[in-house]
């Protein structure tokens, strides 16, 4: 019965899927074709149209076909390299699409952080989810109740970080078919964002779970992005302290009496890896194999800025290097000065939450060349403010070039996006659910 329901719950997902190709192009999905208008996105993917002569509009975001598959190949090899299991965070993209992707490449399953973000993927087929969070909303709680008891094959784990929030679940669960999957989150520090701050409240967190009947304690875990003033010692002095308290809750028989069958314990953004890498490979045997769950996101497009500056390849080269996928383009369509002119990318468009875009090339007539002497200087709702010296070659009508820093900001900006090989071939669209 379990693996039937499986079965049926993979099938439907891949028929879903399948059916995003059967979407009319239309007025919703900025930057295509105008005259696509009446065609599929698998219609029009099908005519592999160029994205600067195939009437795509501006501003328009492209994602690149070959930087995205060597990302998903170089976490895959990461995390096999490390013995990590790998569950990377689909709050990123919200792209279905990219999450049957990124399970083709190794992944465990999909880390979420709300309940809407859980229906999506679970529209999709998919099996594994950590949620990232503790979830406390009853009606939320039920439905994912009613998710597990549908599908046996269905693995669903989530956060708690206090008693009352025990409290709160169990209200809600009671009378559910299955107990639900939790992990005790140990803060980062004081003042950090949530999770449980001492070892001892953690203790006692584990002993409000262990006093219902409707949840299950799966493991611990946390983020190690959030610890004050981070550093290399920091953070892995805190992974550290969440490692041990995972091997304390074992000794003290906590999962023996649980009945679990693996002991969880996760971290794992985009900026710390490497250290969540080093100090898993550092855990003890315990009583159960252990998951070593690593949950990083943005690698998927990377970025121009802040994860550029932050990712861990920068301090271990040696494994490889993430490449940005994102390039925002946009039309020169005023240049009221010698030292000034305007695109018509903004707010609406790029992602401007940690860093401001970056002028890259300039596309014109067929050839590109670099965005010598031209800077971003601010952004509008519907405008790019750009700064220009008398070396930069920018006429009106020109595209432009733009990387963009944060990819979780900018896939929420798109619902339609263009996926293009290096040469300007758009082979597919990616379809986001914000």
């Amino acid at each position: 019965m379990g693996a039937d329901t499986a079965a049926t719950t993979a099938a439907s997902g891949t028929e879903r899927l399948a059916a995003l190709g059967t979407e009319p192009v239309d007025h919703r999905f900025k930057g295509l074709p105008p005259d696509a208008a009446g065609l599929t996105v698998d219609e029009l993917a099908a005519q592999r149209r160029n994205l600067f002569t195939g009437g795509f509009t501006t501003p328009v975001l492209a994602l690149s076909a070959e930087r995205l598959r060597h990302n998903l190949e170089l976490m895959e090899t990461y995390a096999a390299r490390h013995g990590l299991a790998f569950a990377p965070h689909g709050k990123t993209s919200m792209a279905p699409q990219l999450f049957q992707r990124q399970i083709e490449h190794g992944a465990w399953g999909i880390t979420l952080a709300v309940p809407h973000q859980v229906r999506v993927a679970r529209e999709f087929g998919i099996q594994r989810i950590f949620l990232a969070n503790e979830l406390v909303d009853s009606a939320a709680l039920r439905w994912i109740a009613s998710e597990l008891a549908a599908d046996p094959s269905f693995r669903f784990i989530c956060y708690v970080d206090s008693v009352r929030g025990v409290e709160l679940m169990d209200a809600a669960l009671r009378g559910a078919a299955r107990p639900l999957d939790v992990v005790v989150e140990l803060a980062a520090g004081e003042g950090a964002r949530t999770g449980v701050r001492t070892e001892a409240e953690c203790a006692a967190v584990a002993d409000a779970v262990a006093a219902t009947p409707t949840l299950r304690l799966a493991g611990v875990a946390g983020y190690e992005g959030e610890v004050p003033q981070a550093d290399p010692e920091r953070v892995h002095a805190w992974l550290r302290r969440l490692t041990a308290l995972a091997g304390d809750f074992d000794k003290a028989g906590r999962f023996a009496e649980s009945g679990v069958d693996e002991i969880v314990v996760s971290a794992g953004g985009s900026a710390w890896f490497d250290a969540v890498a080093d100090v898993f490979a550092e855990i003890p045997e315990l009583s159960l194999p252990v998951l070593k769950l690593l949950r990083s996101g943005a690698y998927v497009s990377h970025d121009d800025g802040h994860y550029r500056k932050l990712t861990p390849f920068t301090r271990v080269p040696e494994e490889g290097a993430l490449q940005p996928a994102f390039r925002l383009w946009a039309q020169i369509l005023s240049r009221p000065s010698p030292e000034q002119a305007f695109a018509n990318a903004g707010k609406r468009d790029a992602a401007y939450d940690l860093d401001l875009p970056m002028a890259q090339v300039v596309h014109r007539d067929g050839a590109e060349h670099a965005a010598t002497g031209v800077t971003v200087t601010g952004l509008s709702d519907q405008h790019t403010w750009l700064a220009t010296t008398p070396e930069a070659d920018l006429r009106l009508g020109d595209w432009i070039g733009l990387g963009l820093s944060h990819p979780c900001t900018s896939f929420d900006k798109w619902q339609l996006i263009p996926l293009v090989e290096a040469d300007g071939t758009v082979v597919d669209y990616v379809r986001t659910f914000f």
